[in-house]
């Protein structure tokens, strides 16, 4: 526990960088490179268009719903405090060591090597030789092989731009969220600027948006449905519209923050969703479907039949943009959650410590920075991110039904905001989500069962969640004390 002398984080973010860190924490990579399979499973330019916006629907339903408890609850931690108050601090703690462990830094280890990634195109990064890559091997039970030497350079510039944006984020949370004001700011003109351009490209064709349904329906992984497509489709979609929430985690940290998260949240989620489907029209206006699917890099494509040789540069420089103001986000949010977590004596008690001089959570914001690095030398984070967002579902679902305990636990509360269309709204996100999660792991048992995967992703996932147990055990016998600060 904190002591009286240690100082607290600063409410120092205003509605305008709330909504600008919900849009920059969700819109990173994925819409650069998740439409092109997604038109290979769907193979309908309507039905493709059509997820983006079922997808999208979705997760504003869960924003929404979310945002009632943000309304409760205005303390530094988001959505760890709302799980502690609705079911208790073992669920909570779960949730906050697979945010610790993986799905959080996993996340600013794999956005942050895309940045290095298209790097490259400008700055062309040197390798080790094959014999030297592979000198070096590390053997991970279930995971696989990994190699810690493997594209060292890319993975350096990774390290390196993690810690940069440590440092920023160190030296203020009004001075890294200005950084997350820019940066989104940008990415919105860029995308916006490059869907002008297509509907402005005298080549687009409208004919693009209409057509049958194609046969690769018929030979979708095995399966002859098009239920299979389009649910596989929804995935791909729901992971570019992840990270809707981590703009909770900040709450201590925002001014009127039962005001201005659920605000942020709606606005936010909102202006996301019309930039994706503007930019899937694009896509789709400029180029047919079936070039779409066969495409390795849709934006690229797109931007070289627009632009031509600057084509390739544009798209570069807008990921690049788009990745850094993400990172920084993430790396920002993420970190209050361990804060929040040592302040009540169920983390390592040097991490809820606060920086006297810039009131900022130095220490998670270290270990953070230290785990994802860890993570982008080994290689295995998007393994490890891709086995967890089965896990990240289920967290998902039990905050929305969080609302109906919540109502029934504290009805008396003052809510500033309450979920419209309850209960319908929650019921219909707790149904998706509970759909999501049997269907991945039916669909990881089935695969496992086939050979088509070679470990159950789902079931690891939930191994990697439950290996915190210990570590609870070890927080609650050593650290826990009888009281719990009313802030963090």
């Amino acid at each position: 526990m904190p002591q009286n002398n240690i100082p607290k984080l600063k409410s120092e973010l205003g509605l305008f960088t709330t909504i600008a860190i919900v849009i920059g924490a969700v819109i990173g990579s994925g819409i650069f490179m998740k439409p092109s399979l997604m038109a290979s499973q769907v193979g309908s330019a309507e039905i493709l268009i059509l997820i983006w916006i079922v997808a999208g629907v979705i997760t504003l339903f869960g924003a929404l719903t979310n945002a009632e408890v943000a309304g409760l609850f205005s303390e530094t931690g988001g959505q760890y405090i709302y799980f502690e108050k609705m079911y208790g601090e073992f669920i909570a703690f779960l949730y906050g060591w697979a945010i610790f462990i993986v799905i959080q830094t996993g996340s600013i280890a794999s956005i942050s090597y895309v940045f290095s990634e298209y790097f490259q195109y400008f700055f062309r990064l040197p390798r080790l030789s094959a014999g030297l890559e592979n000198s070096f091997i590390v053997h991970i039970p279930f995971i696989g092989n990994i190699l810690p030497l493997e594209n060292i350079g890319v993975k350096a510039i990774t390290v390196g731009l993690i810690f940069l944006l440590t440092i920023v984020n160190y030296f203020g949370v009004k001075f890294g969220g200005g950084i997350a004001s820019f940066f989104t700011s940008a990415k919105v003109l860029i995308l916006l600027f490059f869907v002008a351009i297509a509907f402005a490209f005298v080549g687009g064709n409208a004919s693009n948006f209409t057509g049958h349904l194609s046969d690769k329906f018929s030979n979708f992984n095995g399966n002859p449905s098009i239920f299979f497509g389009v649910v596989a489709a929804l995935s791909g979609a729901f992971w570019a519209y992840d990270g809707w929430n981590n703009v909770t985690y900040l709450a201590g940290e925002i001014k009127s923050p039962q005001k201005n998260i659920p605000l942020g949240l709606l606005i936010g989620t909102s202006i996301v969703i019309i930039i994706y489907v503007l930019v899937n029209i694009a896509y789709i206006y400029v180029l047919p479907l079936d070039e779409i699917a066969k495409s390795e890099l849709v934006a690229s494509d797109v931007a070289q039949k627009i632009l031509g040789n600057l084509g390739g540069g544009f798209v570069a420089a807008a990921v690049l943009v788009s990745t850094f103001g993400t990172s920084n986000g993430t790396i920002m949010a993420s970190s209050r959650v361990y804060h929040a977590m040592a302040n009540r004596g169920m983390f390592f008690k040097p991490i809820g410590k606060t920086s006297p001089k810039y009131f900022t959570p130095a220490n998670a914001l270290f270990l953070q920075a230290f785990w994802s690095s860890l993570l982008v030398i080994s290689g295995t984070f998007d393994t490890l991110t891709d086995m967890l967002i089965f896990v990240s579902w289920i967290f998902y679902g039990l905050g929305a039904v969080g609302v109906f305990v919540l109502r029934k636990k504290m009805p008396d509360n003052p809510r500033s905001y309450k979920v419209w269309g309850y209960p319908i709204i929650p019921t219909i996100f707790v149904l998706f989500a509970l759909f999501f999660v049997i269907f991945t792991l039916y669909n990881d048992i089935n695969g496992y069962l086939h050979g088509r995967y070679r470990i159950i992703n789902s079931g690891l996932g939930l191994l990697l969640t439950f290996s915190g147990i210990p570590f609870y055990l070890i927080f609650k016998k050593i650290y826990r004390k009888k009281e719990v600060p009313d802030e963090c």
